[in-house]
């Protein structure tokens, strides 16, 4: 790989790490709805669901999932149900808690469901699949390497930035903690936001081929 397709990855995706998408407002939601520690078990689940892309795309079978119309529409409803489930129970708890109240904190399962719902949004798949491929050098030889490093690359971006959202989120929600009413209608929003997510990822479209 040349250092000037290198450099250009690096500064596309610093670029793409930086602008908002669906994981890092997963991820804020997470925060500010349970806590930093919340956010950072989900955020290191993200990235583990991002490596699962990386390393599907790299073999070829994100290409498989993304041809069959049937595979694509598998793995977006099992993702986007996923994510309703999530955004329901996130919005449950807070509903049945009184406003001094928390949730017990869990990490495995926030951890958990960072992993599952990164590794079932086939969208994640179609982004590396049309962006990672650019900037492989034919010269170079071992595509599939040069796909998985970039790969990680850009994993370890998105989580850099996702790690900046849940410090600012969890400052955001240490004052909100103060005023526990506003802070149980927050938790709720974050429960019916997560759901958003959810029936967003449902209505998405398989990429053109």
């Amino acid at each position: 790989m040349t250092g000037t397709n290198f450099s250009l990855f690096l500064l596309a995706a610093l670029v793409i790490a930086i602008v908002p998408g669906p994981g890092i407002f997963y991820v804020a939601a997470r925060t500010l709805s349970d806590g930093s520690k919340a956010g950072i078990a989900s955020t290191f689940g993200t990235a583990i669901g991002g490596l699962v892309h990386v390393i599907a795309g790299a073999l070829g079978i994100s290409a498989i999932i993304l041809a069959s119309a049937e595979l694509f529409t598998a793995v977006k409803f099992a993702g986007a149900l996923y994510l309703v489930w999530l955004g329901i129970r996130t919005f449950r708890e807070a509903r049945a808690l009184l406003p001094q109240q928390t949730v017990p904190f869990e990490a495995g399962r926030a951890f958990r469901d960072g992993v599952l719902v990164e590794a079932l949004n086939p969208k994640t798949a179609a982004f590396f699949l049309a962006f990672i491929p650019q900037f492989l050098d034919p010269a170079g030889g071992a595509p599939a390497l040069q796909f998985m490093t970039l790969g990680l690359v850009s994993v370890a971006l998105n989580t850099l930035a996702d790690f900046i959202v849940v410090g600012m989120a969890s400052t955001a929600q240490a004052s909100l903690v103060r005023r526990p009413q506003l802070f149980q209608h927050l938790r709720q929003g974050s429960g019916l936001f997560i759901a958003g997510l959810g029936i967003s990822l449902a209505l998405a479209r398989r990429p053109a081929s």
